[in-house]
């Protein structure tokens, strides 16, 4: 069965940093590509991040170009998501994704709140 588990979320003041997991089972993480959506309140998904099979392609929003960083551990299983200069917008429920034989997978999601 596969699975998704995000962590790190939490509370950050602007400015600040957070470092997103994603622990995946089920699956061998490095086979597919995988990404990372966010959903801030009132509002729809937004696509942030993505990684190739071979990680070592990435690709970004522009909104978060130059300020998140995705990565993973393939000897872990984990998808990561390193988040610097946060803001206020960034405040939303975080979920990593996978595309397996066209079905798509998600966690519950980790909660980051940029507030002073």
């Amino acid at each position: 069965e596969v699975q998704l588990v995000e962590s790190g979320g939490g509370l950050v003041q602007p400015g600040g940093s957070l470092t997103l997991a994603c622990a995946a089972s089920g699956f061998t993480l490095t086979n597919y590509a995988m990404g990372w959506v966010r959903q801030a309140p009132g509002k729809g998904l937004e696509w942030l991040s993505g990684i190739n099979t071979g990680g070592d392609i990435t690709t970004y929003a522009d909104s978060v170009k130059g300020r998140f960083t995705i990565s993973r551990d393939g000897a872990k299983n984990m998808l990561y998501l390193q988040m610097n200069r946060l803001q206020f917008e960034d405040t939303a429920v975080y979920y990593c994704n996978v595309v397996i034989f066209s079905y798509s997978h998600w966690g519950e999601g980790t909660r980051v709140t940029v507030s002073s």
